[in-house]
């Protein structure tokens, strides 16, 4: 079940469905894609008609972050919770690793992978990892796109996270969907928090819905612009959301 947070449509859901659902579809070797929706990728969405059909048309759309949580309890939902990637993806993980399900690791940089996969292995040691090949940089050509497909394909991948950043895993994702048999997840910068190379906001500026602010001062140079440009429309256009809901 979905609802519609300013025309992107989020799934009510929680760790444990969204993760059985995921190794539901994996088993059976379905090609489906799993996106965890925060203020960022809402507003991508909302500003991009083409990048708001490949959010709608994904599988599933966790509630990432804490405002898009608040806005579903103020439209009623009351008992929905935050489902954040970077835990969805461990929790995913622990799954994996007890159904013998195979994983794969696409996107960021071989440092990071290599560091993430190290702890890994400490943590799920019977967690059965693919060896997928280097994501390219840059622009690629339909052969090269078609190569890297039938690789990641050949190595019998069934649940595989991608972390090329929101909007271009989220495109990415939508462009393999049918053609890679694999649950696909856009995970963001997950990779770079497991490999600890980037810190995570603490649980409690997590809950207070700050974790932006918390990221914008680890990462100011980057995330400065995201920030100013998409949040305070968030709040100005959800706010006109809720007040037209409640007139109805």
């Amino acid at each position: 079940m979905k609802t519609e947070i300013i025309k992107s449509s989020i799934s009510l859901t929680s760790y444990p469905a969204a993760v059985g659902q995921i190794l539901t579809w994996a088993r059976a070797g379905e090609s489906r894609s799993v996106y965890a929706a925060n203020v960022h990728m809402v507003m991508e969405a909302y500003d991009h008609a083409d990048f708001r059909t490949a959010v709608n048309g994904a599988d599933l759309v966790t509630p990432d972050g804490m405002p898009l949580v608040w806005t579903l309890r103020c439209k009623g939902i009351h008992g929905q919770q935050r489902v954040y990637g970077p835990t969805l993806m461990l929790e995913v993980l622990r799954a994996a690793e007890r159904a013998g399900v195979a994983v794969g690791f696409l996107g960021s940089t071989a440092e990071i992978r290599q560091a993430m996969l190290a702890r890994f292995a400490v943590e799920f040691p019977r967690l059965r990892v693919c060896q997928l090949p280097e994501m390219p940089f840059g622009l690629q050509s339909e052969e090269q796109d078609e190569a890297l497909t039938a690789q990641i394909e050949a190595t019998g991948v069934r649940i595989l996270f991608v972390a090329l950043g929101c909007p271009a895993q989220e495109r990415w994702i939508a462009a393999h969907r049918g053609r890679i048999q694999a649950v696909m997840l856009g995970v963001g910068a997950a990779f770079a928090f497991h490999a600890g190379v980037v810190r995570q906001a603490p649980a409690w500026i997590q809950r207070l819905g700050l974790e932006w602010l918390f990221r914008l001062t680890q990462e100011p140079g980057r995330l400065w612009k995201r920030y100013l440009k998409h949040n305070p429309r968030f709040m100005i256009l959800e706010a006109v959301e809720i007040i037209r809901d409640k007139m109805k």
